[in-house]
């Protein structure tokens, strides 16, 4: 008699689990987006279909102020953590194994292990000595901070492309005398540019979604849209709110969509 694979999904109960979970998870995200478009201020009645709470959004301007500041850090860290992550990646795969490459693979994921408050209250001593000794106080905090954060995010993509790489064409351009640097720039980086997309986008939605680390490192003046949306919600939730909430929920899911799309096995 033949032996079949164990599948989970064969288990008894596993479909209704599936199901319940799901529910749970979407259907919190799908009354949110509903009730965007209500005409009443009420969270509970629905009152017709209206745009009129993205018109508020829209014109307010701290709104504005605050999704500028967010979009502009999740650019800058998200890319610089991505330059760095690459540099990383190809120091780790592009190399016959050395002693300590274990201890380098832990110390790059360490801001995933660790829970994000630790971190950011880590960040929260280390920058507030930093701005005791200089005085300085602007947006560098927030870059290094969101760039410490974003690079395990962004190494690995760039690592699992590395590692699918074939290294023969690499080396038949060494046999035609190119030189490491013209190897890299036509063969290497080429191969390599969706990974490298891929955990730019994937380091840009980590940022824009980053809220603990946030709220510990910036100064006055210096909200994100996440960490505005916080202090709003403290006070009361509005349909404004959630207009804010679908339009990042949909930003986030264009970001998701294209790393999906980035990093996918290819032919």
């Amino acid at each position: 008699m033949a032996r079949t694979g164990f599948s989970i999904t064969r288990l008894p109960g596993f479909g209704a689990i599936a199901i319940a979970t799901f529910l749970m998870l979407y259907i919190p995200i799908l009354t949110l987006v509903v009730f965007s478009f209500n005409a009443q201020a009420s969270m509970s009645q629905w009152g017709g279909f209206s745009l009129q709470w993205y018109e508020a959004a829209y014109n307010n301007r701290q709104v504005r102020d605050v999704s500028i500041r967010s979009l502009w850090l999740a650019v800058v860290a998200s890319g610089i953590a991505t330059a760095v992550a690459t540099l990383a990646a190809l120091g780790t795969t592009r190399t016959s194994r050395f002693p300590g490459q274990t201890m380098i693979y832990a110390l790059i994921n360490q801001p995933l292990m660790v829970p994000e408050i630790v971190t950011g209250v880590a960040l929260l001593i280390f920058f507030a000595a930093i701005k005791v000794q200089t005085g300085y106080t602007g947006m560098g905090y927030l870059v290094a901070a969101h760039t410490a954060f974003c690079i395990p995010f962004a190494y690995l993509p760039i690592k699992a492309r590395l590692e699918t790489m074939d290294l023969t064409l690499e080396r038949a351009a060494a046999d035609l005398y190119a030189t490491s640097f013209q190897a890299f720039r036509h063969i290497t980086l080429p191969l390599l540019m969706p990974g490298i997309l891929a955990g730019f986008m994937l380091g840009f939605v980590i940022s824009l979604d980053t809220v603990v680390i946030t709220e510990f490192v910036k100064s006055a003046g210096q909200d994100t849209l996440p960490t505005y949306m916080l202090g709003q919600l403290r006070r009361q939730v509005t349909p404004e709110m959630n207009a804010i909430a679908t339009l990042f929920l949909l930003l986030s899911l264009c970001a998701v969509t294209v790393f999906f799309l980035l990093s996918r096995k290819r032919a």
